[in-house]
């Protein structure tokens, strides 16, 4: 385990050192204006801007990034799991994009030289109930078309993982592992490489029509929107598409459009095993999914630094960027309470946020649902690990949102202005096949 844990260290190393662009902090490039601005620096904004450039190189772009780093948050706070699309809806755009979206991040990271292991997944059934849901969900996969997946029996898990007990699995050999933010920092590198400009420590704070023509600019109102940051920096552009991920509804209100759906964030709390019982877990293992609860429940995740991640839990975070226990904005806090969506779920879902709760205090009570799976895992093999925070977004009935969004208005602001409301899990697998889907609407709506 510490020969792969320093191998998969050694192997990123020499990744970020051959592509220097990982560790600077991009300068401003000055424009008069450019004609489209992608607010958000995450793995979402950087594909799409990438996306964008490839297609229209005669055009101007610019991503604008409030952090001092790009990808710092849901992009760079994630289980790293390259997923096949089993899961979803058979016909849904979330199966069609996952399912293109993980064939082209391996085609991605095999020409950009991004490290990646296709380590394969276990959906595993422990009991006799969770055989028909077993079942139903390898039937949704042959209707997504995923790639190589089958039912095997306990003795085929044995081979596949020789300390996972169950009576039955769905196997997904197609699924992987590997660091989304090294995927979302090479995106980057492809923006500037074609001409794009990304802009640092820009949190855009309003967006507005320009009342005159920026001075000295012989063009007139070609540049009519004004992004301006916290800071009181002004970027001009013809359009705007923002990938704001837990902070889309502020980005959409403040450009005129609807508050809803809101953005609750969710805080996933990891375990991580020790390193010298690492040798327990081979490649993903997950529980069959149950209708009953809004999230999919705990599960273990090899990491590409040879580490393995045990979880996560789901409970309220009173934090947006909330990744500590006692991470707390006022704000952030009152917005997610006194949302009538975020009641309504709560109370149709209380006694599964209690055990949330409970599991996330207590660590022995989450690791009493890992031996259900790892008979051999204690107390003793675990130690609190990193967390997460998911951009949930939710309607006014208490209903998760599991598609995309798209927000936009009709007055001459908003008619500029491309919101992405809703990106969810698994939008890191579907990155550039999401990229390819807000392309083609941008093309629509702004006629570029």
């Amino acid at each position: 385990m510490i020969r792969t844990l320093i191998c998969g260290r050694v192997f990123v190393g020499l990744f970020v050192k051959k592509h220097k662009f990982l560790r600077c902090v991009t300068v401003r490039q000055q424009h008069v204006g450019y004609d489209v601005a992608v607010v958000g620096g995450g793995i979402v904004g950087l594909a799409t801007a990438r996306e964008l450039v490839l297609r229209h190189p005669n055009l101007t772009f610019t991503v604008l990034e409030k952090e001092k780093e790009l990808a710092m948050h849901q992009s760079g706070h994630n289980s790293g799991v390259i997923h096949s699309g089993i899961y979803y809806t058979p016909g849904s755009l979330k199966a069609r994009l996952c399912v293109r979206g993980a064939s082209l991040a391996y085609a991605y990271c095999d020409r950009s030289g991004v490290p990646y292991r296709r380590c394969g997944k276990l959906i595993v059934a422990v009991e006799r109930g969770e055989v028909p849901r077993l079942k139903a969900l390898y039937e949704r996969g042959q209707k997504n078309n995923v790639r190589e997946i089958s039912l095997i029996d306990a003795k085929a898990i044995r081979e596949r993982e020789p300390y996972c007990r169950g009576i039955m699995a769905l196997d997904s050999p197609y699924t992987g592992i590997v660091d989304w933010r090294l995927v979302a920092l090479a995106y980057a590198q492809d923006v500037q490489q074609a001409g794009g400009a990304i802009m640092m420590g820009f949190e855009a704070t309003q967006i507005t029509m320009a009342a005159e023509s920026p001075a000295g600019s012989p063009e007139g109102l070609k540049y009519p929107v004004v992004v301006r940051s916290s800071t009181g920096e002004e970027v001009r552009c013809r359009f705007v598409l923002t990938c704001g991920g837990l902070y889309s509804d502020r980005l959409a209100e403040i450009s005129g459009c609807s508050t809803e759906p809101r953005i609750v964030p969710f805080r996933g709390d990891y375990l991580v095993l020790k390193p010298e019982k690492s040798y327990l877990i081979r490649g993903n293992i997950y529980p069959v999914p149950d209708p009953r609860f809004p999230f999919l429940g705990v599960h273990f995740t090899p990491r590409m630094d040879g580490s393995v991640w045990l979880g996560p839990n789901a409970v309220l975070a009173f934090k947006r960027e909330g990744y500590n226990l006692f991470d707390f904005s006022s704000e952030d806090f009152r917005d997610a309470v006194c949302y009538r969506g975020l009641h309504k779920l709560v109370m149709r879902n209380l006694a599964y946020g209690l055990g949330e709760m409970y599991r996330g205090m207590f660590i022995s009570a989450q690791v009493k649902i890992l031996q259900k799976y790892i008979p051999e895992i204690s107390h003793n093999d675990v130690i609190r690990g990193p967390s997460g925070v998911r951009a949930q977004a939710l309607d006014s009935d208490g209903n998760l949102v599991d598609d995309f969004v798209f927000d936009g208005g009709a007055d001459e602001l908003s008619s500029r202005v491309l919101h992405v409301r809703n990106a969810p899990s698994p939008a890191a697998t579907s990155s550039l096949a999401i990229a390819e889907m807000i392309a083609d609407e941008l093309e629509v709506r702004f006629t570029l």
